[in-house]
């Protein structure tokens, strides 16, 4: 089995824009997805990123600059991450392809390498 990390990728007013109602039902359909994919075994880690608080790293000469991030105006933030087990990257893209992002934004899926000590 290889571990694939899965990253939601969304434009910011997609969500904020929904009644709390709606929210709810959101939540509902991503519990109801994650539920079936876990109970079959193929979700390591996963977890919603916060929507405030982040920062962006950068270097500037010798410091580390820390700037907040990300912003509401940004046309595209990673909301979520998650580790996928699958056997193959097509077998990963067949256990995302009812994934209910894919109503909000879309996801990166990269292989992940385990670093070997």
């Amino acid at each position: 089995m290889r571990s694939f990390f899965v990253l939601f990728h969304e434009t910011p007013r997609t969500l904020t824009e929904m009644s709390p109602t709606q929210m709810q039902e959101v939540i509902a359909r991503y519990r109801t997805w994650f539920d079936r994919v876990h109970a079959a075994g193929h979700i390591g880690v996963r977890a919603k990123l916060k929507d405030d608080g982040g920062k962006h790293l950068n270097r500037e000469r010798a410091a580390i600059v820390a700037s907040d991030g990300p912003f509401v105006e940004a046309k595209d933030v990673i909301s979520g991450v998650f580790v996928l087990n699958a056997a193959s990257h097509e077998a990963a893209q067949a256990l995302l392809a009812d994934c209910p992002h894919f109503d909000f934004g879309w996801m990166e899926v990269r292989e992940i390498d385990f670093i070997k000590q």
